[in-house]
């Protein structure tokens, strides 16, 4: 079910960034079969919830979508509103890109980060991280050689994996059936040196020992640093010029 991957072993992982015309930032990420875009505007002004009182900072926020045609059988827009899945997905890329940005960098100003799954076979929310990181990178990057901001706002690279038990095993970067068969799986946010952001996930069978959940807890933190080595030359590469 490996595809011939070793159990703590990656998907292909390939990114370009300033993949989009019009976005202040902008990256696309392809990791094994799941296909993602993600794109930041900078909007002036702040969101309701934090006019009008003492908050001097910037905000940044995240929309979610799985597009159609992303998954085996097409699935309805979620045109009148968002689904649960999408909405817990959303909070997930924010606070996860917050944790990222200096939010401090463009005061009175919110970055709305898109990300648009455009095919999925597993791990979508962790491609929508690793995506809107490499997008605001990409925003970063093109704001300090443009002048408009003066030193650099990204406080700590950021990236994230999944990782299951499967017929026993600890295995990495579960693809979309080894993630229906796992026994327990887990999403791990994490910092590049190790940090951790948010673990979303669990059970879908027995329940776990401590001990073990730790110990897989840990090989999720470990992978982290090799997901963003994957795309570190993109990002040193640079989008548009």
């Amino acid at each position: 079910m490996r595809d011939g991957r070793d159990p703590d072993a990656l998907r292909p992982l390939a990114l370009e960034v300033g993949t989009h015309r019009w976005a202040e930032g902008s990256a696309d990420l392809t990791w094994g079969d799941t296909h993602v875009r993600a794109t930041v505007t900078i909007d002036p002004g702040l969101p309701p919830h934090l006019r009008g009182g003492k908050h001097r900072s910037g905000w940044l926020t995240a929309e979610y979508a799985l597009l159609p045609r992303a998954t085996t059988s097409r699935r309805p827009r979620e045109r009148l509103y968002t689904g649960g899945r999408s909405q817990e997905i959303q909070r997930l890329l924010g606070r996860a890109l917050r944790a990222a940005w200096d939010l401090t960098a463009l005061p009175k100003t919110t970055l709305i980060l898109d990300v648009d799954v455009l095919q999925a076979d597993g791990g979508t929310r962790c491609a929508g991280v690793v995506a809107g990181f490499a997008a605001l990178h990409d925003l970063a990057d093109r704001a300090v050689r443009d002048g408009r901001l003066s030193e650099w706002p990204l406080r700590h690279d950021v990236g994230a994996v999944s990782v299951g038990l499967l017929d026993g095993a600890m295995v990495t970067d579960l693809d979309y059936r080894e993630d229906d068969a796992a026994d327990l799986d887990l999403n791990v946010v994490a910092t590049a040196d190790g940090h951790l952001i948010e673990v979303q996930g669990g059970s879908e069978r027995d329940p776990i020992d401590p001990e073990r959940y730790v110990a897989l807890l840990g090989r999720g933190v470990a992978a982290v640093p090799r997901v963003l080595d994957a795309i570190r030359p993109a990002l040193a590469g640079g989008g548009r010029r």
